[in-house]
């Protein structure tokens, strides 16, 4: 049997020449066909039937064919850089030119670009923008119908109550930050541009749909103005993310589905879809506010829905990784978005009890074990659909990693936790499950491993850079939490994936390339002194050493702060003067940039909205 050509010889040559990556991959293809089992023969036939990702036809010629590559036993480090050189290959051996409506062709949602919007009037580009949303970013908090929203966009019904260019706007713009095009289709126009524009748009509706209040307020405005607050808590602008959620919950409380009266809906006062439609939005966003304030271990502000939750849906349901494959697999989105809801009556109980037991002196103790207990029964009640070995839809993960980092939030930080190499030389004085003989720091730490484990089965599987930004939280603070340790080595594998992931990731928005940055404070406070070892991933050893640049780094290069500065220069003067930024300093960090400050969005006589308006029309 002839050899296949080396795995490092191939991605020396696809950088060059793009070709030769696919002249290599069908030399392979046609070697297994030719001269391997028949088992392997079918295999083979069947994920390219099913059109599987080319980074995973790759890895599986790689297993099967012998090559120098893996004659000798990789070291572990070895192991790990290969495991991690994976992620994304499709997106990195793309063909660079592609013609969108090739690209378009396979869209699972087609939708006209107008009435809807001015930007552009390429019916393919807004359905590919529609399609991307729809596939990575509308499962994780579904406030609004996909199904009903999509039929009136299709009709162009412009006076619909739930669909408007408003609300069309400002999900392109969201799904804008979904696009590689930048970075793989050398497609007519910058999309990112496009973006910019669909959000324009989007704000210039804002004035009008500022005027509707109490009843005649519509569900489409609702559902924009939290969509809104995603976009803003990317672009990390000023204090507009809390703006918006704020807002949308003062219009939600106006329509009485929040924070009100228990309400009994049925179809003579409505139509049905209405009646899905407000119940969607109402538990959608009390999924988002439980999110957003747990993140930053802040009470929460829906206190209550004042609607039934909707039933179950269809679980013929499926999900497809739009444009990375056609191969669909069962979504669960209606089982989905119950444990999410259940899962957010925790975190609510958490954000609340805990921070009232703080302000009156309680003991936490009997609080943090009480949702610990809860938190753990939520999870041996999920159904066996959703665990990792059953591969489920990315969503579903995310999930995962929502409990995971609730875990972490529960376990450290405000509630009794002190970094161990801060100086304090104190630990977390609470055990949880005392029974098992565990610290809430140990759990803490397992929890973290678990979000490095789901980071690293999404990386492989789809490429982390379409993941929502939640990912990047969660990641954050499994970093953190490791890093964090008395016991922390950099050549932790869950560390690595967990960085690596990160430096992905954190690439697609603003607020992700200054947390990136402030994550590098941390990492080279952490080594000041220390020389780190030779066979580190790049992704690593740029996070320590001064000069190693990556893309991020440029980005950064125009926006250091002297704050940043004065920190460096003080930590080489004195380098044991003061800690690394830990865990508590990267989530307010991270509160910050991405949606500001809560009590400034909210402070003042003037209404959020309206000041909101005035600073955009400036």
């Amino acid at each position: 049997m002839s050899q296949a050509p080396t795995e490092a010889g191939m991605r020396a040559s696809a950088h060059v020449a793009p070709n030769d990556y696919y002249h290599s991959m069908l030399f392979d293809c046609f070697e297994v066909i030719r001269s391997a089992s028949p088992d392997h023969q079918e295999e083979l036939l069947q994920m390219i039937r099913q059109r599987t990702p080319l980074h995973r036809i790759r890895g599986y010629l790689d297993r099967i064919l012998p090559s120098t590559h893996h004659r000798e036993a990789p070291s572990s480090n070895k192991k790990i850089k290969h495991e991690m050189d994976t992620e994304d290959d499709a997106a990195q051996h793309r063909p660079q030119i592609m013609d969108i409506h090739y690209l378009c062709g396979n869209a699972p949602f087609k939708v006209p670009a107008k009435p809807w919007t001015k930007v552009t009037d390429d019916d393919d580009l807004v359905s590919h923008l529609v399609s991307l949303y729809m596939t990575w970013d509308y499962p994780f908090f579904a406030f609004f119908d996909r199904e009903i929203f999509l039929e009136h966009m299709s009709k162009g019904i412009l006076n619909s109550d739930f669909c408007s260019p408003f609300l069309v706007n400002a999900l392109l713009a969201n799904a804008c930050d979904y696009s590689q095009y930048s970075e793989t289709y050398a497609i007519p126009g910058d999309v990112r541009t496009k973006g910019a524009a669909f959000l324009a748009e989007a704000e210039s509706y804002m004035s009008a749909y500022s005027f509707e209040r109490g009843s005649g307020t519509r569900l489409a405005s609702l559902q924009a103005t939290l969509l809104l607050y995603e976009r803003y808590s990317v672009l990390g602008n000023e204090n507009f993310g809390y703006a918006m959620l704020n807002r949308a919950i003062e219009m939600a409380e106006e329509l009485g589905i929040v924070n009100r009266p228990k309400r009994t809906l049925n179809s003579s006062q409505m139509s049905e879809d209405m009646l899905v439609s407000v119940k969607r939005t109402a538990w959608g966003l009390f999924q988002i506010d439980t999110i957003v304030h747990t993140n930053f271990l802040k009470p929460t502000r829906v206190h209550a829905v004042s609607v039934d939750r909707i039933q179950t849906g269809d679980p013929r349901d499926e999900w497809t990784p739009y444009p990375i494959s056609s191969y669909a697999k069962p979504s669960w989105m209606a089982l989905y978005f119950d444990e999410a809801c259940n899962l957010a009556y925790i975190a609510r109980d958490i954000s609340k009890s805990l921070s009232t037991a703080q302000q009156e002196g309680i003991d936490t103790q009997k609080a943090k074990q009480d949702m610990y207990d809860r938190l753990r029964q939520w999870e041996m009640n999920l159904p066996i659909s959703f665990r990792l070995c059953e591969r489920p839809a990315p969503h579903i993960l995310l999930l995962m990693m929502r409990y995971h980092a609730l875990v972490i939030n529960l376990c450290c930080d405000n509630f009794g936790y002190y970094s161990s190499f801060s100086g304090s030389g104190r630990t977390s004085p609470i055990e949880l499950d005392a029974d098992e003989g565990y610290t809430s720091t140990e759990l803490a730490v397992a929890s973290g491993r678990k979000i490095a484990a789901i980071a690293q089965y999404l990386r492989t599987e789809y490429g982390i850079s379409y993941m929502h930004q939640f990912a990047m939280y969660a990641i954050n603070v499994a970093l953190y939490i490791l890093l964090e340790q008395p016991t922390f080595d950099i050549l932790d594998p869950d560390f690595f994936h967990l960085a690596s992931a990160f430096s992905v990731i954190a690439n697609r928005s603003p607020v992700g390339r200054n947390i990136y940055h402030f994550f590098k404070l941390s990492m080279r406070s952490r080594y000041r002194g220390k020389t780190p070892p030779v066979e580190l991933p790049p992704e690593i050893r740029e996070l320590l050493i001064e000069g190693v640049g990556s893309p991020l780094d440029q980005w950064h290069q125009a926006t250091a702060s002297e704050e940043d500065s004065r920190y460096m220069k003080h930590l080489d003067d004195n380098p044991q003067a003061i800690p690394p930024p830990g865990l508590k300093e990267m989530i307010g960090e991270y509160e910050k940039l991405s949606v500001g400050t809560e009590e400034r969005a909210r402070g003042g006589k003037e209404d959020d909205f309206g000041s909101f308006l005035g600073h955009k029309n400036e």
